[in-house]
């Protein structure tokens, strides 16, 4: 088992892991959208959110030899279902051909008033 960390994402906020790496799988933290650079807590619009956010658990992802083209499934928790149909246009943006299995989880609240969070099992190059 090993621990990733990643300068290039958030640092985590509690006792966990960004991610950890078992078997051939990266097993990623739920990612918000944070400025890795700053630490700054940005609550922009749903779709700035859902980039930040991806881009953090690609970061990770990158420092676990994997990628988003190597992610299994993941898990969206999101603070209003309404918020859906505009983060799935971003989430397919970022995405792009690779559809990954995905669960959405909608959520009444999220930490410090984020409107999405997600995590992510993908495959690593390993």
């Amino acid at each position: 088992m090993k621990t990733i960390v990643s300068d290039k994402a958030p640092k985590p906020g509690g006792h966990y892991a960004q991610a950890i790496v078992h078997g051939g799988l990266v097993y990623v933290s739920g990612q918000l959208p944070i400025d890795a650079a700053t630490g700054e807590k940005k609550l922009g619009t749903i779709e700035e959110q859902t980039e930040l956010t991806l881009r953090n658990l690609e970061a990770v992802l990158l420092a676990a030899n994997s990628g988003l083209h190597r992610v299994l499934k993941t898990t969206v928790y999101i603070s209003d279902i309404e918020l859906w149909g505009r983060v799935n246009t971003v989430y397919a943006r970022i995405f792009g051909d690779h559809k990954p299995a995905r669960a959405v989880v909608p959520t009444k609240d999220l930490h410090y008033g984020f409107l999405i969070e997600i995590e992510a099992v993908a495959a690593t190059s390993d």
